[in-house]
């Protein structure tokens, strides 16, 4: 069973990129573009990982991060981090939200494929 990875991303462009990558890596990627459809998405999906973009429309990734962490049902899902924000601020931040991992965008396909093992661990 291939995991699924909820893509919380605006862009269309930064979709269809981590989309590509993750299903070549034999992933099931799960989209949303904004935080409202990420929270259902949650709910609905049962995500392995969340990716999260901070800059999200109609509200802050921080704000999604949070309400992710606070929620029992979403609090054990690993989340990582894929922004264009300065690292020197904002992955200290989303860290102490409990983002547990930050990437910069662009990402790197083996940086980011790495990142998403490390945060699975051993797959059966």
């Amino acid at each position: 069973m291939a995991a699924r990875i909820l893509v919380v991303d605006d862009g269309r462009d930064s979709w269809n990129l981590l989309s590509l990558i993750l299903r070549t890596h034999g992933y099931e990627p799960i989209w949303a573009a904004d935080g409202m459809q990420a929270l259902s998405g949650a709910r609905k999906h049962q995500p392995h990982v969340i990716l999260l973009d901070l800059g999200l429309p109609g509200g802050d990734g921080f704000v999604v991060l949070e309400r992710l962490k606070t929620n029992q049902l979403f609090s054990a899902i690993p989340v990582i981090v894929v922004t264009v924000q300065d690292p020197a601020v904002a992955e200290q931040k989303a860290r102490e939200h409990g983002a547990t991992a930050f990437l910069q965008k662009p990402v790197k396909e083996d940086q980011l494929i790495a990142t998403i093992r490390g945060v699975l661990g051993p797959q059966p």
